[in-house]
């Protein structure tokens, strides 16, 4: 018998997953963080539609630095066209989740992050991008 053997103690049959694959306790880390992007990204385009049609939003594992690098990790960036492809602006996963205490401050800098990209790509204050904006230096 070629193939994989599953070990089933007790007469009981095969352990199965805990729980459905649609549960939101069975998705990955990584995965509940590109919905929070996601969400905060859809909830940008409800106000910028127009002005974010030709930027791609995307989340990375960690940003490229040299090993030299001697500053602050950046938790986003945004990536300048190259005259064919549009705007990126890039949410990277690992500096965010490890600067956050926890789900809502995970949320909170995502959305401060994302509105702060937004601003300096439109040329506008992130309070006018978005009015409920917590400043830095408040």
């Amino acid at each position: 018998m070629a193939g994989v053997r599953r070990r089933d103690r007790r007469g009981r049959g095969v352990r199965g997953p805990l729980t459905p694959p649609q549960a939101p306790v069975s998705r990955t880390r990584a995965e509940r963080f590109d919905d929070l992007v996601d969400d905060e990204v859809r909830r940008l385009g409800l106000r910028w539609g127009r002005e974010l049609a030709r930027v791609a939003f995307s989340v990375e594992e960690v940003p490229k630095v040299e090993p030299w690098f001697d500053g602050p990790v950046p938790l986003g960036a945004t990536v300048p066209g190259d005259g064919k492809g549009s705007v990126r602006i890039v949410v990277y996963r690992r500096p965010v989740e490890a600067r956050a205490s926890g789900d809502a401050e995970r949320a909170r800098l995502i959305r401060d992050l994302l509105v702060e990209e937004v601003a300096d790509l439109l040329g506008l204050s992130p309070e006018s991008v978005d009015p409920s904006y917590d400043s830095p230096d408040d």
